[in-house]
C-alpha cells in the first residue's frame, strides 16, 4: 500500500533498552534516533562504492511543507557518521518531489530514486543524486493527460541495458479506478520515459492492480514483481498476483494468490542462487486472531511459476511482513515483520515487529523482537559486504522526536556473519566493466570469475573496476586481499 508520510501514530510508551534475542552469535545495536531534522521513517539502505550506506527517509529534513517533513536522502558512513545529503521541497512548489522511498546504485557511482509525492503534478518523480548530494530531478509523473505514464513510483532496478525500470502504484491507461491501476516503466539515465504496460489490461483486472514493490531482473533477463490487493481487485482471486514482463513489455500473469497462499503481496521478489524466487505476501495465509485479515507468508515459486507457502505467521512470531527477503552468505533468507512479536502492547498493529531468518525449506527464527525504544515496524532490510545487516523502523527509538512523540524510526544493525564482495550490477558482457564492493581491497592481488582470471583496478579500499575476461562463464567472484580471498554472495551472470 503506498502511503504519503506512512507514519501511523503509535500509542506512547517507555520502556528500558530492548533486551537482544539473537541467534548464531548474532546480535542486534541501534545505530541512529531519527529526530525529524535529520529524518523521518527511513525507507530504503543501499551501500555505495565508498563503502558508507545511503538511504532516504519519507519524512523529517530542514523543509517542513509536510505533515511530518518532506523527506530526505541521506549517507552513514563506517563508524555511525551521519550526515543529511538533502532534504526535499527545497524548491518551490516542492518541484524536487516529497517522500522519496527507495535508491538504487547505478553503474554511472551515482544514485537514482524516486518520490511518491511532489515534482510540478505532486503525483512523485524520477531523481538523480550524487554521493556529495545534488539532485537532479529527471521525470515528473502525470505529465500525460489522465496520467497514463503513471503516479507513485516504487523503487528503481538497473536492468542489463543500462536502462532503469520500475512500477507505479497509480495511473496507466487501464483501471475502473480513477486514479488509475498502475505501470510498468523504463527510463533512460537521460530521463526518457517509456509506459510498457498499464495494469488492469486484461477482464477483471486478472492481470493485477497497483503494483506496490520493486522489480527484479532474474537471470532469464526478465523482470518479476508483485501487485497489491488493497485498492483494486487484482488477480483471479482479488488477493494479488505475481507477474514476469520482458523488456519489451509482454506481462505473463504467473500466480494469483488465494488468501490460503497469502495475500497483498507488497516487498520485492529476490532470486536466490537456487534459481528460485522468494518473497513475502503482507496479509493471508491463515485468520488468526492476532492480525487482522491474517499475519502473512513466505512463499517460494521455481521458474515454471509454481508457488509453495513455506511459512505462515502467526502473530507472536511477526506478523505483516513488507521488506524484501535477503538471501544471505550463509544460504539462509532473513526479512522483517512490520507488525507481530512477542511485546504486542507496545505499538499498535499488534505489536512492533521482528527481524527473523527463513530457510529454503521453510524453518523460520526468531532474531529480535522490536519494542518501540529500540525502534517499531521495520520496513528496511539490507546486508552489508561487511556480513551485518541494516535495516530501518517507522517508528520508536527517541520519543522526544520532533514530527512524532512516539519515535520518527531508527537505524540498526544485526551484525554476526563473515564479510563477502558484491557488484554494482550483477551481470556483463566479456569485455565489458563491472564493479565489485567490498572492503580491505587496497593491496588485492587477484579477481577472478568463475576460476578465470580478470584484469582490475583498485579504486579505493572499497571498491574495485574489473573487466569479465574473455572465457569466463556464469559464477562466483573472489578477491584475493591481503588479509585473505572474498567470495560473492551470488553468482555473477556473464551474458552471451
Amino acid at each position: 500500500m503506498k502511503f504519503c508520510c506512512r507514519k501511523t501514530v503509535f500509542a506512547t510508551f517507555a520502556f528500558c533498552v530492548a533486551m537482544v534475542i539473537a541467534a548464531h552469535g548474532q546480535t542486534f545495536k541501534t545505530l541512529l534516533d531519527f529526530n525529524g531534522p535529520n529524518g523521518a521513517i527511513p525507507s530504503s539502505l543501499i551501500q555505495g562504492i565508498d563503502g558508507s550506506l545511503y538511504g532516504t527517509t519519507e519524512g523529517g529534513g530542514a523543509n517542513s511543507a509536510c505533515l511530518f517533513g518532506c523527506g530526505t536522502v541521506f549517507k552513514i558512513a563506517a563508524g555511525s557518521a551521519f550526515k543529511t545529503l538533502y532534504s526535499f521541497c527545497a524548491q518551490p512548489n516542492c518541484a524536487d518531489g516529497v517522500d522519496p522511498v527507495g535508491l538504487v546504485l547505478a553503474t554511472d557511482g551515482n544514485f537514482y530514486g524516486t518520490t511518491i509525492a511532489g515534482g510540478a503534478s505532486g503525483r512523485g518523480t524520477v531523481f538523480k543524486i550524487t554521493s556529495a548530494g545534488s539532485l537532479t530531478t529527471l521525470y515528473n509523473f502525470c505529465s500525460q493527460i489522465n496520467c497514463i505514464d503513471g503516479a507513485q513510483a516504487s523503487s528503481l532496478i538497473q536492468a542489463t541495458d543500462g536502462n532503469f525500470y520500475g512500477t507505479t502504484y497509480e495511473g496507466g491507461s487501464n483501471c475502473v479506478d480513477t486514479n488509475g491501476c498502475g505501470t510498468v516503466f523504463r527510463i533512460t539515465p537521460a530521463g526518457t520515459l517509456t509506459t510498457l504496460y498499464s495494469f488492469c489490461s486484461q477482464r477483471r483486472c486478472f492481470d493485477g492492480a497497483n503494483p506496490d514493490a520493486s522489480l527484479i531482473q532474474a537471470t532469464d533477463g526478465n523482470l518479476y514483481g508483485t501487485t497489491s490487493s488493497l485498492t483494486n481487485c487484482g488477480g483471479a482471486s482479488c488477493y494479488g498476483t505475481v507477474f514476469r514482463i520482458t523488456l519489451k513489455g509482454k506481462l505473463t500473469n504467473l500466480h494469483s494468490f488465494q488468501y490460503s497462499d497469502g495475500a497483498n503481496p507488497a516487498a520485492a521478489l529476490v532470486q536466490a542462487i537456487d534459481a528460485n524466487l522468494y518473497g513475502t505476501t503482507n496479509r493471508g495465509g491463515a485468520d488468526p486472531t492476532d492480525c487482522t485479515s491474517g499475519c502473512g507468508t513466505v512463499f517460494k515459486m521455481n521458474p515454471q511459476g509454481t508457488l509453495t507457502t513455506l511459512y505462515i505467521f502467526q502473530g507472536p512470531d511477526g506478523g505483516n511482513p513488507a521488506t524484501a527477503l535477503v538471501e544471505a552468505t550463509d544460504g539462509n533468507l532473513y526479512g522483517t515483520t512490520y507488525a507481530g512479536g512477542i511485546y504486542s502492547s507496545h505499538c499498535i498493529f499488534n505489536g512492533c515487529g521482528t527481524v527473523f531468518q527463513v530457510t529454503p525449506a521453510g524453518t523460520l527464527t526468531t532474531l529480535h523482537y522490536f519494542q518501540l525504544t529500540d525502534g517499531g515496524n521495520p520496513l528496511v532490510l539490507l546486508q552489508s559486504t561487511n556480513g551485518s545487516f541494516y535495516g530501518g523502523t517507522d517508528a520508536g527509538g527517541d520519543l522526544a522526536c520532533s514530527v512524532d512523540p512516539n519515535g520518527c524510526g531508527t537505524l540498526f544493525r544485526l551484525s554476526g556473519l563473515d564479510p563477502f564482495v558484491s557488484f554494482v550490477r550483477g551481470a556483463a558482457k566479456v569485455g565489458r566493466n563491472f564493479g565489485i564492493l567490498g572492503q580491505g581491497f587496497t593491496g588485492s592481488t587477484d579477481v577472478s570469475l568463475n576460476g578465470t582470471h580478470a584484469l582490475f583496478t583498485v579504486k579505493s579500499d572499497p571498491f574495485i573496476l574489473a573487466t569479465v575476461p574473455s572465457g569466463a562463464t556464469t559464477g562466483y567472484v573472489t578477491v584475493t586481499t591481503p588479509s585473505g580471498t572474498l567470495t560473492s554472495n551470488k553468482p555473477f551472470v556473464v551474458i552471451p
